[in-house]
């Protein structure tokens, strides 16, 4: 049975600020109705069958995690704690648990954030098993215009992996800094009040990548997380396809997996979808995605290209990142969990998960609307939560 602990949320009594719309308190409400805020465009689920998910639902409500703060709580009192709107665990293909929060319900479309990224990878997975990309060859060779950029000798695999050296600054809360920067250029945000008007602000993502001319280490020598890639890698997957990157994930993925809702993905003012966060989805479509992942692929995407992503090399991996997972890893814009399980997760800021285990089976979808971009211990608890739901369900099954 779907489970939903709260009645719809109302809009805003007064207008979102564009400056706020994804910060709190506002975020409640806008993860929700992004496109009441943003331009977007639809990533189309086709004419085709839904993708049916049995239901062999399981009583987890009651299950005793970690709650904020260490004390344990219900798993039911933990999503609540923890700002969920969505929660789904779905163990060998069928739906066992699905809680519903904060107004949303079946068919709302969420916002991923970098749940997003993933979806690129795998978009790269498919291109390449076709050969229509070398994820050995150049970025260049794809993109020529990257060549007066710091992405002149970077190949698409230092990409997939955020393993370039160009200097980008990941920090959300300066809005001048390289994601700040980036806000602007995808509208997702306008120019900063106050900025000073002698400073250039770029009306585009492709104009903000031509702008990166630094590099602050060698192309593959170490990880470090940055949205940027996946848009640069975004734009060689439409150059080598001939498809903006919406009409590819309607081609490859939402009409092939029988998708339940249209999706849709924010645009820029050129019409560029915003593959690093822009994503827009219902909770069992994402379900959906990481069924076809913890299947191998499912004939979609080459299984080879699967194991390829559960193999990430650990010695590039340091902190901050090993604060949440210390022996973890990162490949083809996939976290891994550790070298052991090699489970694979899609992550993104406010607490967007989806988490793949081959060894129960079982894929686990959270969307929520966090206060805080990140919270290492909510993730923390967060992912400890998901370990006991999936040794629960093999203790069950």
């Amino acid at each position: 049975m779907v489970s939903h602990r709260r009645s719809e949320r109302p809009a805003p009594s007064r207008p979102v600020p564009k400056s706020d719309w994804d910060r709190p308190p506002w975020n409640r409400w806008s993860f929700q109705h992004v496109r009441e805020i943003l331009p977007t465009a639809e990533v189309w689920r086709g004419r085709g069958p839904v993708r049916q998910l049995p239901r062999d639902e399981r009583q987890l409500d009651e299950l005793p995690v970690d709650g904020v703060g260490g004390k344990t709580v219900t798993l039911r009192d933990f999503l609540d704690q923890t700002y969920t709107d969505g929660f789904l665990v779905l163990k060998r293909g069928a739906v066992v648990y699905e809680r519903y929060f904060n107004g949303m319900d079946e068919r709302t479309l969420h916002l991923s954030q970098s749940v997003a990224k993933s979806f690129a990878g795998i978009l790269a997975g498919i291109l390449a098993g076709r050969g229509m990309i070398d994820v050995n060859a150049p970025v260049t060779e794809i993109v020529p215009e990257l060549e007066a950029t710091a992405y002149r000798g970077a190949r698409i695999q230092h990409l997939l992996d955020m393993a370039s050296g160009v200097r980008f600054s990941e920090d959300y809360t300066d809005p001048y800094s390289g994601m700040g920067r980036a806000d602007v250029a995808s509208g997702w945000k306008s120019i900063p009040t106050g900025a000073d008007p002698r400073l250039h602000w770029p009306q585009t993502i492709f104009e903000l990548i031509l702008g990166l001319r630094e590099r602050e280490a060698e192309h593959g020598d170490r990880f470090s997380y940055r949205s940027i890639e996946t848009d640069v890698l975004a734009f060689a997957l439409e150059r080598a396809s001939g498809k903006r990157f919406a009409q590819l994930l309607s081609d490859e993925l939402w009409q092939k997996l029988g998708m339940e809702e249209s999706a849709n993905m924010t645009v820029d003012s050129a019409g560029f979808a915003l593959a690093d966060g822009g994503l827009n989805a219902c909770l069992r479509d994402y379900g959906r995605f990481g069924q076809m992942i913890v299947e191998n692929g499912a004939g979609i995407v080459p299984a080879s290209w699967i194991e390829a992503t559960r193999s990430g090399d650990r010695a590039v991996f340091g902190t901050p990142f090993t604060s949440v997972l210390p022996e973890g890893a990162y490949r083809n814009q996939f976290w891994i969990e550790d070298q052991q399980s090699r489970n694979l997760m899609a992550r993104g800021v406010f607490g967007q998960l989806i988490y793949i285990s081959w060894k129960h089976q079982m894929v686990v979808v959270k969307l929520s609307s966090w206060p805080n971009f990140v919270n290492s211990a909510w993730t923390l608890t967060t992912l400890e939560a998901v370990r006991r739901i999936g040794t629960a369900l093999s203790r069950s099954a």
